[in-house]
């Protein structure tokens, strides 16, 4: 009988949280299926006050998790501070206990945020460190204008993202170029190296490829061209380009385009920025909608926007959003440069790169989707939605947590 094998899996987000629910979950349940019966996966989150769970919804969840032998250890989030700092500290005190005392045998981390946490456990506890998602925060934190490369922030957090590249046992990226990243930043060759793209739930949302006629109705979207967002503005997303984006799609199709957003932003300041781009807000239907509907939704798009800010550091990245576009067999409006993705979406005619934050250059893309959304809507969707599968496919982090889980005593 083979042993059991506890695993600790850190985030840094609340349990709502779409990078809970899309970005994490489906991998954690995948992880659970790797590992021996009667193995526990203890799941740490970080809840913020507006995405915090009732009582009700959180004895739920909880019962849900433990019956796929996963338990939900869950912590009030508060902002960086002196209070933040009290609360960590307890937080680190509680996870040292169960990283000593619970049999875990590995410290899985989301992302270097996360990751800097699961290095000092590590260090504690002597337990292997899995780094997963794994690509540049701090320096991407300066370059979208949020940090100062002098501040504090900065200095910890890419200090601590040399020290785990360097300590963990394993390494997932979401792209291949981050291998040669921590040798040039962090002066460290991995060897235990493993590229993991944001996989897709095809199941989730193939049954949304047609339209939903109700909702286009009641959406008032009838002939219109629609280009849908989802996802949050500001940070590492463009704000005022993007809307400066739709005034031009607006001047193209005229009140046949509507811009769908799919975004937790405040409506008055959606409001605000199509104003300052001379888009009519008229034009533009806001929802805030749970991610279990996010689908039903998206696919009333004819095509989709993917507004990373063009910098540097977001070659590493690996945007979750393409994924459930390709697979809704959406084209897809990229800014240069993101991931793989650019790269992806212009060798295989499945949307346009915008090459620079100019009208010219949104005028040109929106001209190639023109044209795209001209062909054969089928035909068209087939080909985007076998990106999907080729790129984003489950199967990629099953190989990988196999290769980790499956085969270590």
């Amino acid at each position: 009988m083979k042993k059991t094998k506890n695993i600790l899996v850190l985030t840094q987000w609340s349990y709502k949280d779409p990078l809970i629910q899309a970005y994490t979950l489906p991998y954690v349940f995948i992880i659970a299926d790797q590992l021996p019966q009667g193995s526990k996966i203890y799941l740490i989150t970080f809840e913020q006050q507006h995405l915090k769970m009732n009582s009700a919804e959180r004895k739920k969840v909880k019962k849900q998790l433990f019956e796929k032998g996963i338990i939900l250890v869950d912590y009030s989030y508060s902002p960086f501070g002196i209070l933040a700092l009290l609360k960590y500290g307890v937080s680190f005190l509680h996870l040292s206990f169960i990283a000593l005392f619970c049999k875990i045998k590995f410290i899985h981390a989301w992302c270097t945020t996360a990751g800097t946490l699961g290095y000092l456990l590590s260090l504690i506890s002597g337990k292997h460190l899995v780094i997963d998602s794994y690509e540049p925060h701090a320096e991407a934190m300066v370059e979208n204008g949020t940090w100062s490369s002098k501040g504090m922030k900065f200095k910890i957090l890419f200090y601590f993202e040399k020290k785990l590249s360097h300590h963990a046992r394993q390494i997932i990226s979401a792209t291949a170029g981050m291998h040669e990243y921590a040798k040039i930043k962090y002066g460290v060759d991995l060897k235990n190296f493993e590229v993991k793209p944001a996989c897709v739930d095809f199941e989730s949302f193939i049954k949304f490829l047609n339209k939903d006629i109700k909702l286009i109705k009641e959406l008032n979207l009838e002939n219109k061209i629609v280009c849908v967002y989802a996802g949050k503005f500001g940070g590492i997303y463009l704000t005022k380009e993007t809307f400066d984006f739709f005034y031009e799609a607006e001047k193209l199709w005229g009140d046949r385009f509507r811009a769908l957003l799919l975004t937790p932003n405040k409506p008055e300041e959606m409001e605000k920025l199509a104003r300052a781009s001379g888009f009519d807000s008229k034009k533009m239907i806001i929802r805030f909608v749970s991610h279990d509907v996010i689908p039903l939704y998206m696919g009333l798009g004819d095509f989709a926007i993917t507004p990373v800010k063009p910098i540097p550091t977001k070659r590493y990245c690996t945007p979750i959003k393409d994924g459930e576009y390709w697979a809704l067999g959406l084209p897809v409006v990229i800014t240069k440069d993101i991931s793989d993705d650019s790269f992806i979406v212009a060798s295989n005619n499945a949307g346009a790169v915008i090459q620079d934050l100019s009208s010219s250059s949104y005028r040109f893309a929106l001209i190639q989707i023109d044209t795209l959304l001209k062909e054969d809507r089928n035909v068209l969707k087939a080909r985007i939605q076998q990106l999907a599968h080729d790129y984003r496919s489950f199967n990629i982090a099953e190989r990988i947590y196999k290769k980790i889980y499956g085969s270590v005593n």
